[in-house]
């Protein structure tokens, strides 16, 4: 089966790379010339586990290109994978795959499916369809699928092999028996339905996540206020199989490419429909606050962050990946910025992006010792392994003051108490060193 994928994104790479280590061939397009040489190189222009592994592996039968007509005109199937930012209303921008629907009408030359991957509103793929028939060049019969991702950044490729499920949301038999044989080599359980069902499963299940971090980030708000401790709470509450124990680490919100675009995707659908869903509204509104929260706990200790020297541990969204899109830091930094603090970051992946955003105006540091050194306030923004693994006494020893704001909860409560650190996490009691007791009340 010939299969070509449109984009080559986070979704559409690792779907190419993963059905082809399933035993497919497959074509990749994209319109940037640099990505495809990298990629045609066996490099990977995103940072994710095990994904430029399996390119090298799997260099024979995969394929990238910049000429989609090529690619497009006798495939069997091709997977639309392309993004779909979002607008400043909330709205999904469908320009980019409307573009390639229409690419694909002017291409083929035989009966294929055209699966829509990426996330799109209820409808969307049968607008799709209708716009693909009104400008097909050849007497061709085009399937159009609606076949949802459902994979994580960071564990991708785990992710897609491994799946849980997978969706298809068809029309007709043809289509559903095409799609079968795309992924018969997938060891994973089908959902067929129709395609606004399937449409409707991806944001439904990406909202009742990002509804269930927000949650329990209020809960940890809570907790804070009435003395209870968050890691407790939670254990608790996973413990019930009703519930689970995913999604429930209490924090600064939830960012990246998904999660914040298509609970303003679904809020501004359902607006339109005359409709509102209170929970995804107070889901987004309680994510956006949670951000600075860091930032609010710090203001306890300092009337003005104006030549306080700040270390910034951590960049990405989330580890395990190099992405930055509605990263915590990308909110912070600017206002400490703004305040006149001098700023030192650290990031083990995340740094030569963030660059991209932020050139000279802040210190960038190779270890999270010198990002530390002489720093009087420490914000931990992610969740990174080396953080969590870091020597708490090197703080005490390298921070001008050690105080640490930790957005993640990296560390362990009862092991910070016996050092010298002032230590704010989230939906924890604070803890105070012992010879920064009388300091703590001090604003400087």
């Amino acid at each position: 089966m010939k299969i070509s994928v449109a984009g080559t994104g986070y979704v559409g790479l690792v779907t190419a790379v993963c059905l082809a280590e399933n035993g497919n061939t497959v074509t990749c397009v994209d319109i940037n010339e640099e990505k495809v040489k990298l990629l045609n190189n066996g490099v990977s222009p995103i940072y994710e586990p095990q994904l430029e592994e399996l390119m090298w592996k799997n260099s024979d039968k995969i394929t990238f290109v910049t000429e989609y007509s090529e690619a497009y005109k006798d495939s069997d199937v091709i997977i639309v994978a392309v993004g779909t930012p979002e607008r400043k209303d909330g709205s999904a921008n469908l320009q980019y795959i409307n573009e390639v629907a229409k690419q694909i009408a002017n291409t083929v030359i035989k009966d294929c499916v055209v699966a829509i991957k990426s996330t799109v509103p209820i409808g969307t793929n049968d607008k799709i369809e209708k716009i693909i028939k009104e400008n097909l060049k050849h007497e061709v019969n085009i399937d159009v699928v609606s076949n949802p991702e459902f994979l994580a950044q960071g564990s991708a490729v785990k992710d897609t092999l491994e799946a849980t499920r997978i969706v298809l949301g068809v029309e007709s038999e043809n289509a559903e028996k095409i799609m079968r044989d795309v992924y018969k080599n997938f060891d994973i359980p089908f959902v067929v339905t129709n395609r606004n069902s399937a449409e409707m499963i991806k944001y439904a299940a990406n909202d009742f996540l990002a509804l269930k971090v927000s949650y329990i980030n209020e809960i940890a708000n809570l907790c804070e206020i009435v003395g209870a401790n968050i890691e407790d709470v939670s254990k608790g509450m996973g413990m019930d199989p009703r519930i689970g124990d995913k999604f429930l680490n209490a924090g600064i919100g939830y960012g990246g490419s998904c999660f914040p675009k298509d609970t303003k995707a679904l809020h501004w659908l359902a607006n339109y429909n005359d409709y509102e869903i209170k929970t995804i509204k107070a889901t987004i509104d309680v994510n956006e606050n949670q951000k600075i929260k860091l930032i609010k706990k710090a203001r306890k200790y300092f009337n003005s962050f104006n030549g306080l020297t700040v270390a910034v541990l951590g960049l990405t969204f989330k580890p395990g990946t190099d992405d930055l899109r509605e990263a915590p830091s990308l909110t912070n930094i600017p206002i400490l910025l703004e305040d006149g603090a001098k700023i030192n970051v650290w990031d083990p992946v995340g740094m030569d992006n963030f660059k991209k955003v932020f050139t000279d105006s802040v210190n960038y540091s190779s270890s999270i010792e010198e990002a530390i050194t002489n720093a009087d306030v420490c914000f931990i923004f992610t969740e990174w392994s080396d953080i969590k693994e870091f020597e708490i006494g090197k703080y005490v020893k390298l921070m001008n003051r050690p105080l640490v704001i930790d957005g993640r909860n990296c560390y362990d409560v009862e092991k910070v108490m016996n050092t010298d650190i002032i230590y704010e996490s989230i939906g924890r009691k604070a803890t105070i060193g012992i010879k920064e007791t009388e300091k703590v009340q001090l604003k400087i």
